[in-house]
């Protein structure tokens, strides 16, 4: 996606949830537990993204800051011209989600379909 919106001119944001143990971003700028950091090429600075973390060196009210931001943090990702981007969802195995997990197995019916050669 961040790659996808560089290409078309669009400048990335990335909501990310300041809570989340291991992230580093300026407090001052956090409002209501949530940061929006801009991830466009000329904002973030040595930018990297992978699996495990985003992470830059960008100017936050002229003050250069480092900036690390742990993937489980990040909410979404969405191009400020239009707003248009993706909501991510991290799914977390609780005992909350698993209740009733057997009884909705017991009810599925066999399936029906063979596999063909």
């Amino acid at each position: 996606m961040h790659e996808w919106m560089g290409d078309n001119g669009h400048t990335p944001h990335i909501v990310v949830d300041a809570s989340v143990d291991g992230v580093i971003v300026p407090q001052e700028h956090v409002k209501d537990g949530k940061i929006i950091l801009n991830i466009s090429e000329t904002a973030a600075h040595n930018l990297k993204l992978n699996n495990a973390a985003v992470s830059f060196r960008a100017r936050f009210s002229g003050v250069p800051f480092d900036v690390w931001v742990p993937m489980k943090s990040v909410l979404g990702i969405y191009a400020r011209e239009t707003g248009q981007g993706m909501i991510f969802s991290h799914d977390t195995d609780t005992a909350e989600d698993n209740v009733g997990e057997t009884e909705v197995e017991t009810t599925r019916s066999r399936p029906h379909l063979k596999v063909v050669k």
